[in-house]
Order: C-alpha cells, then sequence, then structure tokens
C-alpha cells in the first residue's frame, strides 16, 4: 500500500499528475483541486489511495488527509467511484462537503459531474451519521464567500452565535447565515442577517 508520495511534478493534465519519486514516475489521478495546487517542475508531497482491481492498479492523490479521509467515505457509498469521488472534491472542498451533508444539501453535492439527483440524496443520507468524525468547527472560512459581501463577511461569527443561543445546529445556522449573506451583500446589518437567517432555517 502506497500512503504517500514525495517527489517532483512531472507532468499535470486535467485529471492526474505524474510524481516522480527517485527515477520513478507515479501517475496519480486527483481532484481539480489539488491538480491546481501543483506546480509542473516543483516538490510536491500528496497523500495517496491505492484501489486494487483485477483489470487495474489506480493510485489517487490529495492535497491533505482530510481530502483522502472524505474520498474513503465517499467510495464507500453505492454507485461511488474514484472518479466521482473525485468529482465532489473537485466542486466541494471538505469543510463546504460537510456542510452539505449535515445540512442534507443534495442539490450542492449533485453540482459534482456524474452525480444525479439519486446519486446525491444516497450520498447525503447514508454520510449524514458519519460527518461528526470528519467535519471541523464551524468556522467563517468554511462558509462561501458571496460576491460583494466582503465587506460584511465581519458580521458572521456574530449572526452563527445569535443562531446557536436559539438552538440552532452549527451546520444548519452556517447553511442559513451564508444563504442570507449571499442575499443582502453589502447592504447586511447584524440584525437583518439574523432576521433573513432564520427565515432561511425554517423555510
Amino acid at each position: 500500500m502506497i500512503a504517500r508520495l514525495s517527489g517532483q511534478v512531472a507532468e499535470t493534465s486535467a485529471d492526474y499528475a505524474v510524481i516522480e519519486v527517485n527515477g520513478v514516475g507515479y501517475l496519480v489521478l486527483a481532484s481539480a483541486r489539488t491538480l491546481g495546487a501543483l506546480e509542473q517542475g516543483a516538490p510536491a508531497t500528496l497523500h495517496t489511495e491505492m484501489q486494487v482491481r483485477e483489470d487495474a492498479i489506480t493510485l489517487f492523490g490529495f492535497a491533505s488527509g482530510q481530502e483522502r479521509d472524505w474520498f474513503r467515505l465517499l467510495t464507500g457509498v453505492q454507485g461511488v467511484g474514484g472518479k466521482v469521488a473525485l468529482a465532489i472534491l473537485s466542486v466541494l472542498e471538505p469543510d463546504a462537503l460537510a456542510l452539505a451533508i449535515s445540512a442534507q444539501d443534495k442539490a450542492m453535492v449533485a453540482r459534482a459531474n456524474g452525480v444525479g439527483p439519486k446519486l446525491a440524496e444516497r450520498i447525503v443520507r447514508e454520510l449524514k451519521d458519519r460527518v461528526g468524525a470528519l467535519a471541523l468547527p464551524v468556522t467563517t472560512a468554511a462558509l462561501p464567500s458571496p460576491r460583494g459581501a466582503a465587506g460584511s463577511a465581519g458580521l458572521i461569527p456574530d449572526a452563527l452565535s445569535a443562531l446557536a443561543n436559539l438552538g440552532f445546529k452549527p451546520a444548519e445556522a452556517s447553511v442559513a447565515v451564508s444563504q442570507a449573506l449571499e442575499e443582502l451583500g453589502n447592504a447586511a446589518t447584524l440584525d437583518a442577517l439574523v432576521r433573513l437567517a432564520l427565515r432561511k432555517v425554517g423555510q
């Protein structure tokens, strides 16, 4: 089992990279997010997962151990192969994926290529009770950054705190606050943000 590769990036493409280690080039399939962080000719270290089948041995690479852990969870769902799992991780970073599953937001998961509504529903349903070990505490970094709302981003912690004090779960509050901030933009005030987030939670 190959758990990690440290070497030089010899080649990159739309869906894989070749990492040269001591003269041997390893072809590694990876998410767009991981591939975007690699630079040809530069040193790189990737966490890896190897799948061995009758007709092929495939190596998958990840920029972080957390991304690899999510890959393992995703491929444990029936109908989710390695390439589909990478497609999901290409559009949703681990924190955002944790929020989507906690909120049972199948539409967010269905944004990935090769993921239809039924498969997205199966993913969020089967993984809902398994997110806890991988999900990080909710922070402003885990929230999307709505266009034009950068000046209001400082309101997010107070809005999350307000909803938490009202008994809402962190993931539920995060999704609602993010949606409210996106709708209000730079015109957001704390009061307006909390009020709209409460309406979002109630939908």
